[in-house]
This record gives structure tokens, sequence and C-alpha cells, in this order.
């Protein structure tokens, strides 16, 4: 059974839902006014012939009637995407489950879904986070024809859950689960394919040489198979419960695969009104969800991108989560997975070795998960187990005992005390930095700055030797009003060179890392940013800074008179760079955009923010 709840879990728990008491009231009452808002069997005989006509007789026969069940699948299906290509056999799969179940699916519509490997570095990463809340839209449009009583959302990787998920609370008084596409086998390791990245970085290995380890890394269907926001989008939609137990990481085109596949329609199916006990996916994603949601990032040792998309997800449900929160849950939450880059090992392996539901177990007997929270499957009990095939049918049963102590190590001799996420604060601003995969030595850097406004700047300035230092590198102009926040996981290469050559070296940015950043300190997302007059834009070549990432402060070393008197320099980059490769269409997110701290959302009023 699991401990009494930590008390800092519930002190935290209790902040939230009382700083959200009047949004998370408000979004209820929205869901309370749309449950009885008339859906597919009182629409007009027009509108729902139309939503009938291409189904089968059978299927067309049912949604006649107007008591099966009528669930609509919003897929982010594309066959570019390694990690979305499985969905193609989705659809006929789910179909074929729901209509077992006495229910009717259709594909409601698709949604948007780029691959942030592919666009790393380039002009289009300048989307990548703005499609987030774009997929929340079109999740929004794929269901806003109020025909469904349930609704399957199929997506993996790093926008595409949290977008999906946004736009379903918007219609939140429907039951929603997720249903993953699991990772691609093990191909090169994740440390061999940094090792070859930083010899090109140097100039030691040529372009085939690298391009030779990067598809051997990337070289099947599946999720990618570092820890990164994709596979900790699989950890959280599974510690809230929106996956069934142990479903996150099981690969893609096996038997078990399909068959949890199937059971999530039948399980939707079981969750819709009609079966007279509903779960509607606002009220499960509650304060205890969003709270659990966070635990299991911190525990795992996810993706950064998370303080960003587990604010905008909690207030796409009223519900209002602060930086602090993630801070002070850090101190009590103790680290249970090293994954890349927080190891050498990769999900595949952490799934082997007993995976989401060994730590699941873990936390809740260490009294840092809220056991009660609502799940798929009822509370968050069942989570500790694994799913497997008994002949063709599904069991479960729990993993006895991790069975690589270097990949999952228990709540009692955790790798570290604590989950390595950091708040930082000072005359920078605010900011977070991931130091899991940080080495002690590495978490305190005091140095002169050498200040970017253009991430191909860096590049050019180490291969001229112009880094070759103790250094912080400044990249500034990167946040969500400047340029959409891309990601910068190509500068972790050169600046990797930097630190494996002895110097002291760090990254301040008001732009993103990937969730695969690791061994180089790194404060991110630093607010307010430099477009919006923020600090950073003061910064000038030379200033000394100190990021000390255990004492949780980013501070500018200049006297305070100099340093009152700077007047920031106009964001010249962002207004040059924002034509081509599509940023033209996303000027006016670029003009809504909330701060990064309220998840970098332009739909930011959600929670009051």
């Amino acid at each position: 059974m699991p401990a009494s709840l930590h008390d800092v879990v519930h002190r935290v728990t209790r902040r939230i839902a009382d700083r959200s008491r009047d949004s998370r009231s408000a979004y209820l009452g929205r869901l309370e006014a749309a449950a009885g808002r008339p859906r597919r069997h009182r629409l007009g005989c027009a509108n729902l012939a139309h939503a009938f006509a291409a189904c089968p007789a059978a299927d067309k026969a049912e949604l006649r009637g107007g008591e099966a069940p009528a669930i609509g699948i919003v897929t982010a299906y594309n066959d570019m995407l390694s990690a979305h290509q499985p969905y193609a056999a989705y659809p006929d799969l789910i179909r074929q489950a729901v209509r077992a179940a006495g229910g009717v699916a259709q594909v409601a519509g698709g949604v948007p879904a780029m691959c942030d490997g592919v666009t790393q570095g380039r002009a289009g990463m300048e989307l990548s986070l703005f499609s987030r809340d774009l997929i929340a839209m079109a999740t929004a449009v794929a269901l806003s024809h109020d025909a469904f009583d349930g609704v399957l959302c199929l997506g993996v990787c790093d926008k595409i859950v949290p977008g999906l998920l946004i736009g379903a609370l918007s219609f939140g008084h429907l039951p929603a689960l997720f249903v993953p596409a699991g990772p691609m086998p093990s191909g090169l390791s994740n440390p061999e394919k940094s090792r070859v990245r930083q010899l090109h970085a140097e100039g030691r290995v040529g372009r085939d040489a690298l391009l030779d380890a990067e598809a051997a890394s990337y070289h099947a269907p599946g999720t990618c198979t570092f820890y990164g926001t994709a596979n900790t989008n699989q950890m959280l939609m599974e510690v809230m419960g929106l996956h069934l137990p142990g479903a996150s990481f099981v690969p893609p085109d096996t038997p078990l695969r399909d068959a949890l596949t199937a059971a999530a329609a039948r399980r939707v199916v079981e969750l819709t009104a009609q079966r007279g006990a509903p779960l509607p996916l606002g009220v499960q994603v509650d304060e205890r969800a969003v709270v659990n949601g966070i635990v299991g990032l911190l525990a795992t040792g996810g993706s950064t991108n998370h303080t960003l998309h587990i604010p905008a997800i909690a207030a796409a449900a009223g519900i209002r989560v602060a930086w602090e929160d993630f801070s002070e849950l850090s101190a009590v939450v103790p680290l249970l997975a090293r994954v890349y880059p927080n190891g050498p090992a990769d999900v595949n392996r952490f799934h082997a070795a007993g995976g989401m539901p060994f730590v699941i177990g873990e936390l809740l007997d260490a009294g840092l998960l809220h056991a009660d929270a609502r799940t798929a499957v009822g509370d968050l009990e069942p989570y500790r187990t694994m799913p497997a095939l008994d002949g063709e049918a599904l069991a479960w049963a729990a993993p006895h005992a991790a069975s690589d102590p270097t990949v999952i190590a228990p709540a009692a001799k955790p790798f570290a005390r604590d989950g390595g996420l950091r708040v930082l604060s000072g005359t920078l601003g605010r900011a977070v930095v991931k130091v899991s995969a940080v080495a002690a030595e590495h978490r305190v850097v005091e140095a002169p700055v050498r200040v970017f406004d253009h991430q191909d700047e860096v590049q050019q300035a180490f291969a001229r030797g112009e880094l070759d230092r103790d250094v912080i590198v400044v990249v500034r102009f990167q946040g969500p009003q400047a340029n959409g926040m891309p990601e910068l996981h190509k500068l972790i290469p050169p600046l990797g060179v930097l630190q494996d050559r002895g110097h002291r070296v760090a990254l301040v940015t008001d732009g993103r890392l990937s969730g695969a950043s690791g061994k180089v300190p790194a404060a991110l997302h630093v607010t307010p940013e430099a477009a919006a007059g923020g600090p950073l834009a003061r910064l000038r070549d030379g200033d000394v800074v100190r990021l000390d990432a255990e004492a949780g402060t980013l501070e500018a070393l200049v006297a305070a008179g100099a340093w009152s008197r700077r007047a920031a320099p106009p964001a010249e980059s962002s207004s040059l760079d924002a034509i081509g490769c599509g940023r033209e269409l996303f000027a006016v997110f670029r003009g809504a955009v909330g701060g990064a701290e309220s998840g970098a959302s332009i739909f930011r009023t959600a929670a009051g923010a």
C-alpha cells in the first residue's frame, strides 16, 4: 500500500489548488454546461447525415440510433516522422475494437506533427513551440462537430502530446485517452552518437562519418530512444493516468502494442456517459494529476521543456502552476532513473529494467504521488503493473524489482536525493536549470560572457577559436516573443568540447534546449526575455556572470550604477529573421504569446495569467 502523502507534496498541491480556486471553478463550470449541450443524438437531420455519410452501413445504423458511444480519433500520423509512422494502422484497429465494445469510432481529424530532430538549428525550429498551440487549435477543430462521446489522441513527440492534451481539455466534458506508439529498437548507443557529434564539432571526423552515426541512431519506426521531450511526454501521460498502465515504452508493430491499442479503444468506450460511469478528461486532470506529472518528471530526469508544457497544460484545465512548484518538489523527489542524457542507457533498457511501473510503485511507497488521483483505470495503484500477453489476452503484473540497478534505483537508495531541477533567480531574471546530468564540479560557473543574438554566431566563434577559454555563452533574443523560442541543441557539442578541454563553461539563454541536453550547465527560458526588455539585453561582452545551480542564483556581477544606466539594444535579429520557412504566418503568435513561466502560450488567459 502507498505511504501517507509527503508533507511537501501535500503543501504544493494545496498551494496550487488555492492559487487556482477561481480559474478552476470557472473551468469546471464550463464542463458542466458543455455536458448538457446536445451532441449527436440531438443534431439536426442534415447535420447528422453529414456526420455519418461515409460510414459503413452497420456504423451508420448505430450512429442514427444515437445510443452507441461515438469515439473521435485525433491523430498526428504522418510517415515522415519515425515516431508517428506506426499510427497509419491504428484507426482500423481502433474501429474494430470500438465496434466490439458496442461503439463507433471515426477519425475526427489530423493535427500537424513536426520533428525537432529535422528542424534542429534550422529556420523551421522557430515554428516548433508555436506548433503546440496550433495543434491544440487543430484538436479543437477536429472535435468541434460536437458529435463525439469520447476521444482517443494519437501522438508522441515534443509539442504534439501537450498540444493534443490542451486541445482535448477544451472538450474536457468528454473522456479521453492517449494511445502511444512506442520506441524504435536500440541502434547506435546515445553516448557513442554524442561522441561522434563532438568529434565532428572539432573537425576530427567528416560529414559522412557523422551521417553514418546519426542514421544508425535513428533507423526505424518508433520514438527516438534517448530520454528527451518525446519520451518524457510518454512518462507524463502514464503517471497522469492518461495511458493504460505500462503502455508508454512497448515497441511498435508488436502483438503487445496492438493489444494495448485495442484495450485503450475499448476502455474509452467504458468511460463514456452512455455506460453510466463517465470520467470527463477535465475532471480527471486536476491538481493531483498535475502534481503527479511534475513528480514523474523530476524522478526520471525528464525534459526541461516540460517546465513550459506542464504550466500550459494545467492552465487549459484552469490550474495555475508556477516554477517554484517544480523547485520545491524537486528538493524532495529523488532521481530514480538514469536514461540518456542522465546516463548511458536508452528507454528500451529502462523499460526492460522495470520502467514506469517500477518507478511509479517506488514513488507511491514513498508517499510522493497522489495514489487517489483519477486515472483511466480507477486510481494510480494499477500503474505499478507491467502489461504482457497471456496467450492472446492482456494481463498485468508488478515487476518484482529493478533488473538493472544502473538504470533504475529504489527510492530508498536513489541515484540522487533530489530531482535535479532548479529555479535560478537574480539580476538576470528567472530561469530553470537541469543538473541531473551535470557533474557537481560544473554546477557553479563564474566567467566572462560572450554575447550572441543568433545561435549560428556561436558556431562561427567556436570555429574561429574565440571561445577556447572559461566562458559563459549568452544567446539572447531567443524567447517566444522574439522568434518563437527555438531549441538550441546544436550548441551542446561545441560547448561540450570546451568543457572537456578543462574550461569553465555554461550557457545562458531565453531560448530552449532539447530534452536531450546534458553535461553542460544551462540556464534556460530566462524570463523576462530580451525582446521584452529583459535584463539579458543589457549584457555586454566581457561582463562577468555567475550561474550557481546550488544556490539557485543567476547574477550579472556588474556595478549597480553601471547596470542601471545601460539601455537594451533592439531585437534586430528577431525582426530580420521572421520571414521565410513559414515564419511570417506566425507573427500573430509572436505578438500574443505569454512568458516562459506561464507556459509560453498564446492561451495564457486560460488560468488568469
